[in-house]
């Protein structure tokens, strides 16, 4: 399991990535993110045309049930992956 610090250090590290990530995969990051930092969604999924938001819901849902620590875990070795690690 990844400690908080680390996975504050990956934070920092994946807002300095030379390479930018496929959309899928940023929404993969952001949903790891919000389960690490918030738990399970807790708000209800935008309606409308508001696709952008739609998808990261979307990518948080995904994530229910895991525990934050499994998330911060899944987050720190998603982002050390994208930087070659």
């Amino acid at each position: 399991m990844a400690s908080q610090a680390e996975f504050e250090q990956a934070v920092a590290k994946s807002q300095t990535l030379t390479e930018r990530p496929s959309n899928n995969t940023l929404l993969q990051l952001y949903g790891l993110f919000k389960q690490a930092t918030e738990g399970d969604v807790h708000t209800a999924r935008p309606g409308g045309f508001d696709f952008k938001n739609i998808a990261k819901w979307d990518a948080w849902k995904a994530n229910e049930g895991k525990s934050q620590e499994e998330a911060r875990s899944a987050y720190v070795q998603l982002v050390n992956q994208l930087a070659g690690e």
